[in-house]
């Protein structure tokens, strides 16, 4: 079953390059949404999640904030 995700990233996030190598290197496909270019999908982003920072993921409905890999495995495999 393929797994919806979506990368929320600015251009200065460090950890985002880290998320979007790692989703590569699992040969995992993504759609990223820079939040700093696209001024709506941050405050989407926002009102849905609650938290303002970057990286968050979303995969399949459920949330990631931050780059970790552990978690991010798991809602991967599910």
């Amino acid at each position: 079953m393929n797994k919806e995700v979506t990368v929320y990233t600015t251009n200065t996030c460090p950890y985002c390059v880290m998320v979007k190598n790692f989703l590569d290197e699992q040969g995992i496909e993504f759609k990223e949404v820079n939040v700093q270019e696209d001024q709506a999908a941050g405050d989407k982003l926002v009102e849905t999640t609650g938290q303002m920072g970057v990286p968050q993921i979303e995969i399949n409905g459920e949330w990631v904030l931050g780059f970790d890999p552990e978690t991010l495995s798991e809602l991967l495999e599910k």
